[in-house]
């Protein structure tokens, strides 16, 4: 039921900052106990998580990424976004943002994505 779609703009320069949004359907990003995460794969490569804000708005971040990377919501709008700065062409990727529930103190499901935003670094 619920649904999440990214958006943001799709061209960024190197050192810039990248701003991406995603919206939230059908459910509440306050509600227990989820977790919505930003998720990206460069191309050729695996699945990389970024980070993410709980119910509660408590953040954490992957700690490659932690020293660029926000993440913030705005719960009026059912809404979070992720700024991600100092932008080069390493950071190229389709960006995903999706509901993770928690099944352990280390493992989450992600049971729902957004179609994902392709980001390409140029100048």
């Amino acid at each position: 039921q619920v649904q999440l779609q990214e958006s943001g703009p799709g061209l960024v320069k190197p050192s810039q900052t990248l701003s991406l949004t995603c919206t939230v359907s059908g459910g509440s990003i306050t509600t227990s106990y989820y977790a919505w995460s930003w998720i990206r794969q460069p191309p050729g490569k695996g699945l990389e998580w970024m980070g993410e804000i709980a119910y509660d708005g408590s953040t954490y971040y992957s700690p490659s990424l932690k020293s660029r990377t926000s993440i913030s919501r705005d719960t009026s709008k059912n809404q979070f976004c992720l700024q991600l700065r100092y932008v080069t062409p390493g950071d190229e990727a389709v960006y995903y943002c999706a509901r993770g529930v928690t099944i352990t103190t280390v493992r989450t499901y992600f049971g729902s994505w957004g179609q994902g935003t392709q980001v390409t670094v140029c100048s």
